[in-house]
């Protein structure tokens, strides 16, 4: 009974059943009533005539048997009665109850019937039956003369009967023909109904199992197919709406698994359900499905004080050289397959940069200090001296004002020009030039400071230096930056060698000198702001520790390379590289 197909039949057959059963009930029940009214009306309709009732109840002259009378009276109309003394019987009695005339062979006791009893008792005619009993009759009292006479016509339903039984196998005929003709047609209808509901049960099992690729055939216009039809665009639409959870699936796995940031889930049993390359980076250990929460962070915060926070936790960790940054948040609060999610934030670079910052503020603070000390001290001294002072003494003291102004004024403007490149608004001033006679003019700038600190300065070239595309004032700049320090820290009697020539694509320059040199230590960090290896002597020679970290500036804007070049002996090799045509634009 669990297919549709064999719930149709039963449905067709029982219907056909209950249509034949009612049917049949009604047939049977009418032909019955029929016979019964037409029994009645038969016997009425031959008692009500004049001409026999004149002759059931006159006696003729001489009479000695009215009943005889009577039955030949009543014979003749025994053919509109139906009486046929087998089914149908003619009897005829007197008014104390005794048979006087019956049909022949009829032996047997008469049954008083309750029609019968009544004509006798109340000489009433007794015309009332019941479908349920199974005979039918009539009791017509007549007063024939002085004599009281009863006629009574009795009928067992045989004819009826019979009629019934052949109209009731007439019936069981149609009910097997019917319920042939209904499984038949059961069967055709459950094939038409049930096929395309099989094809649709097929389709959804197959949008179960993911398979998208083929569509149900629509082959009517019906209900089942508009069925079919919106099942086709359902399924349609599923397969774009999971491929597009597909795709945002694949960009979030690849999303979490390139991210900078750590992540790390846990179920709310502590163990590790999502993990992404960045977590097992910054904590430098391998982190695996069976690892527990307790293992990584339960000296942060407890599992239950996460899980049972109202926003997040925060706190942080050093791993390492590394400073990281923890954010503890619980998810799916209220389901069971809920936990905590650690999401890892590398601050070392921020870090850093704020120790630079503290320590750039520092250094700016002590840079300005020191000039502003010297001015305001020699400023007093005028002061209070004001007409005392001798005027060499005077004069001296306005030059070491007049210095210590021109060293700030040169460290405001370094900070600035820092300034400008850290925002991006120092534009380039691309232009083509000569890279030779940049270095030509490069040698006759510092030919007389190296001549009055009786250094040997030679420049040697390669021969068809090429024009570059640069700003030409910025890199005269550094170029300028590095002689003079060479000039700075080599002593008197020094030889500095300014050399240039060319690789693929770029031109370089570097400048070799037999100095002081760079301690290794110090190497690193040379190029960075108001970093200077020996700060007294810097300070005596005018230098603010910037000219370098803006040369690296400006050569980095270039897409160039500024370093510091291994030589062998003392002193320092300084090496510039810049590409000939110039930074891209991308």
């Amino acid at each position: 009974m669990r297919s549709l197909h064999t719930k149709l039949v039963m449905i067709m057959v029982l219907l056909i059943l209950s249509l034949m059963t009612v049917v049949g009930a009604f047939l049977i029940n009418s032909v019955t009533v029929f016979y019964l009214e037409d029994f009645y009306a038969q016997v009425s309709q031959v008692f009500q005539s004049p001409s026999l009732a004149a002759d059931l109840t006159t006696p003729t002259e001489g009479e000695e048997d009215g009943a005889h009378q009577l039955e030949e009276v009543l014979r003749a109309c025994a053919g509109e009665l139906g009486v046929d003394g087998r089914n149908r019987k003619l009897y005829i009695l007197d008014g104390s109850g005794t048979c006087l005339v019956r049909p022949d062979g009829d032996e047997g006791p008469l049954e008083y019937t309750a029609n019968l009893s009544r004509a006798l008792t109340s000489g009433e005619t007794g015309d009332v039956s019941s479908l349920a009993l199974d005979y039918m009759d009539v009791a017509i009292p007549i007063q024939r003369g002085d004599e009281s006479y009863v006629i009574y016509i009795y009928d067992n339903k045989t004819t009826a009967n019979s009629l019934t039984d052949q109209m009731f196998l007439l019936i069981m005929e149609a009910l097997v023909f019917g319920l042939v003709i209904s499984i038949l047609l059961s069967f055709l209808l459950s094939k038409t109904m049930v096929t395309p509901i099989q094809r649709l049960t097929e389709g959804a099992m197959r949008v179960a199992e993911g398979d998208f690729s083929r569509k149900i055939e629509v082959a009517s216009q019906d209900e089942i197919g508009v069925l079919t039809d919106t099942f086709n665009g359902m399924a349609g639409q599923l397969q774009d709406t999971l491929r597009q959870v597909e795709n945002e699936r694949n960009k979030l796995d690849t999303l979490f698994l390139t991210m900078t940031d750590g992540v790390v889930a846990f179920s709310r049993q502590g163990r590790v359900i999502h993990s992404n390359p960045a977590a097992a980076r910054m904590l430098c250990r391998p982190i695996g499905i069976n690892t527990r929460y307790d293992e990584l962070f339960g000296d942060l915060a407890s599992l239950d004080q996460v899980l049972e926070a109202s926003d997040h936790l925060e706190a942080e960790r050093q791993v390492r050289d590394s400073f990281l940054q923890l954010l503890l948040a619980p998810f799916d609060r209220g389901r069971e397959g809920g936990g905590v999610l650690v999401v890892l934030h590398d601050v070392t670079t921020q870090r850093k940069s704020q120790d630079m910052q503290r320590e750039f503020v520092a250094n700016v603070s002590h840079e300005l200090r020191t000039p502003l000390t010297n001015i305001r001290s020699y400023a007093e001294t005028l002061a209070e001296g004001a007409g005392d002072v001798p005027p060499a003494m005077e004069k001296k003291f306005l030059g070491v004002i007049l210095n210590e102004s021109d060293r700030m004024t040169h460290i405001v403007q370094d900070l600035l020009t820092l300034s400008r490149f850290d925002s991006g608004r120092d534009d380039l001033k691309l232009a083509r030039f000569s890279f030779q006679g940049a270095l030509q003019d490069l040698y006759n700038a510092v030919y007389m400071e190296a001549q009055r600190h009786n250094h040997t300065l030679t420049l040697r070239l390669e021969e068809n230096l090429p024009h570059i595309t640069a700003d030409r004032e910025r890199v005269l700049q550094v170029m300028m930056n590095i002689v003079s320090n060479s000039i700075k820290y080599t002593p008197d009697g020094g030889h500095i060698a300014i050399t240039a020539g060319t690789t693929p694509g770029r031109v370089w320059m570097v400048v070799d000198d037999d100095g002081i040199g760079i301690p290794p230590e110090d190497r690193p960090r040379i190029f960075e702001r108001f970093y200077r290896v020996d700060k007294a002597r810097s300070r005596q020679s005018g230098g603010t520790g910037l000219g370098l970290s803006i040369a690296r500036e400006i050569v980095e804007r270039h897409q160039g390379v500024l370093a510091l070049q291994d030589k062998e002996g003392p002193g320092l090799a300084v090496r510039l590289e810049l590409r000939i045509e110039g930074p891209d634009h991308d």
